[in-house]
């Protein structure tokens, strides 16, 4: 086994969980088994000892077997990671991004705060004049009330200014 596998938790707990259905399996088979033989053979078995004996044998043999299928899919994984090996990254070439927009940025905070303090003035000095040159844009203002407004809605008038409706 690898060392990857050897340190990975869910293969040692497949492999533990495994052991441990087969080892319960077992167990409640010979358990219920045996007990189902003695009582048979001296005639005081029961219709409880044998019928549910019987069915206790059968869930210790489910039990046996999805361990043993748990083993065997450990020892598979064991098999394919000792022939795969460990997986090894591969270090990537990059090529050199080219960015044409970038600016330098400055190299202490001072000069970074001077910066944009001096971008900010500009700022505000641009949109002062901006709004200079605006004019003022004439629109109509629509003057039709709320329940004119409402017609046509899904909404109520009752329901928009909380009055209540009788």
């Amino acid at each position: 086994m690898t060392r990857a596998l050897n340190r990975s938790l869910p293969f040692w707990i497949l492999v533990a969980a495994s052991i441990g259905l087969i080892a319960v399996g077992v167990l409640t088979v010979l358990d219920h088994l045996a007990t189902m033989t003695a009582t048979l053979k001296d005639g005081s078995a029961t219709g409880l000892e044998v019928y549910g004996g019987q069915s206790w044998i059968v869930l210790g043999s489910a039990l046996i077997g999805a361990g043993a299928l748990g083993v065997l899919l450990g020892l598979a994984l064991a098999v394919v990671s000792t022939l795969l090996g460990a997986a090894t990254a591969q270090p990537v070439d990059m090529a050199p991004l080219a960015f044409e927009d970038v600016e330098e940025e400055p190299e202490t905070a001072a000069a970074a705060a001077a910066a944009a303090d001096q971008q900010e003035g500009q700022d505000v000095a641009a949109a002062s004049h901006e709004i200079e040159r605006e004019q003022p844009i004439e629109t109509e203002v629509d003057e039709t009330t709320a329940e004119e407004a409402q017609k046509g809605s899904s909404g109520s008038i009752a329901t928009a200014t909380k009055i209540s409706v009788k």
